[in-house]
């Protein structure tokens, strides 16, 4: 069986770690199979979790998936008599692309489990899945404690070694939020490697803002037009997650009207503009000011670039129902280069303080989706960063 180009980006990054690291880092095949194992969780990207809901009789007609901000307690939870939850949590099965377009699977890293199979992983055994509500962030109530758990029980199967973690995409939002919420030396003990895999950055990226005018492109229904999903999606903790930073974009103008242009200073008005109220600006202003904040434990961080990804918004009438007119700059085709690269700095810069392994690779032409599920990039040039 061929392997993914995942699964040999994961050997290629063997190659970069100091000897002897590579040997406990990842497996060794060998005659008989593979003979050294550490236990691998995975974390798909925004549309992959699994969710399940129900209604109760304290639940009136209304969007079902919305979320209400609570503003005493500064936190966000279902609509009254909405109750979810996220199915086979600890699973590597936990995860599944829910629209059904040929290849899609890939990105839900499904392939790259396939392949870990194929090489010996066994679900449950040696690899596993931490699915998540995607419409929060920071990850729901119970979240950490869940995975902390899942964690220990994965080190435990396998004779007490420390776990890897691979996450795409927001599933590499998901593990970041994790593993700081933990405490340091429970990671030190547990955690053996991160990998992030084009991880939307907390310094943010301009396609947040198009889903907050245009609709979620990462959350659609069939039979539901994408524009009469942009009042469900402006009510998830994650729609205000990755706004346009200072610290990435500056003074550069990113959205364009007639009348006023907003630079990621100006996010606060963007949002009233956009028809939000002073109160739901409220979880944007109370979170815009959080530093990145590195998982100081050993991390290797890839992206991909050479995309022209939307840099830009032009709404020449200030009419923000219409489709804005895209300028372009380089990127993953979804998130920004700047952003990718304020983001990568600051983690290495972290991370080497506190003398804990850090590498950052980028790959050339390789798109945010791509980067997990596309064939070319085995003929990609690899760039330590």
């Amino acid at each position: 069986m061929s392997s993914t180009p995942l699964l040999r980006l994961l050997h290629f990054l063997l190659l970069l770690l100091p000897a002897p690291l590579h040997d406990y880092y990842f497996p060794r095949l060998s005659s008989g199979g593979l003979d050294v194992y550490h236990p691998l969780i995975l974390f798909a990207g925004f549309g992959c979790p699994d969710l399940e809901a129900r209604l109760t009789e304290a639940y009136t007609p209304s969007e079902q998936m919305a979320l209400v901000y609570d503003s005493v307690h500064n936190e966000y939870r279902n609509l009254a008599g909405v109750e979810t939850r996220v199915l086979n949590f600890g699973s590597a099965y936990g995860f599944s692309e829910k629209q059904m377009v040929a290849d899609r699977e890939n990105l839900c890293l499904v392939s790259l489990r396939k392949e870990l199979e194929a090489a010996g992983y066994r679900d449950g055994d040696t690899l596993f899945g931490a699915p998540y509500d995607m419409r929060y962030a920071p990850p729901a109530e119970g979240y950490v404690a869940r995975v902390q758990e899942l964690v220990e029980h994965a080190s435990s199967k396998n004779g007490d070694k420390p776990v890897i973690l691979v996450g795409h995409s927001f599933g590499a939002t998901a593990v970041l939020g994790f593993l700081t919420s933990t405490p340091l030396p429970w990671r030190n003990k547990f955690i053996k490697h991160l990998l992030l895999i084009s991880p939307p950055p907390p310094t943010g990226f301009m396609l947040t803002i198009t889903h907050l005018t245009s609709g979620p492109s990462v959350f659609q229904i069939a039979t539901v037009p994408i524009m009469e999903l942009r009042p469900l999606w402006r009510t998830f903790a994650s729609a205000l997650l990755a706004m346009p930073s200072p610290v990435a974009f500056g003074h550069k103008p990113l959205v364009i009207t007639k009348h006023r242009n907003y630079s990621a200073y100006h996010m606060e008005d963007l949002l009233l503009a956009l028809g939000f109220t002073a109160d739901q600006t409220l979880p944007f202003l109370r979170r815009r000011t959080l530093d990145v904040e590195a998982p100081l434990v050993p991390t290797t961080y890839i992206i991909g670039g050479g995309i022209k990804t939307p840099e830009q918004l032009v709404f020449w009438e200030g009419d923000f129902d219409v489709p804005p007119e895209n300028v372009y700059g380089d990127g993953d085709g979804t998130v920004n280069m700047a952003s990718l690269l304020a983001f990568g700095k600051e983690l290495r810069r972290q991370q080497e303080r506190n003398n804990v392994h850090f590498k950052a690779l980028a790959i050339a032409n390789a798109s945010h989706a791509g980067i997990v599920m596309e064939e070319h990039l085995l003929r990609m040039n690899y760039m330590e960063q």
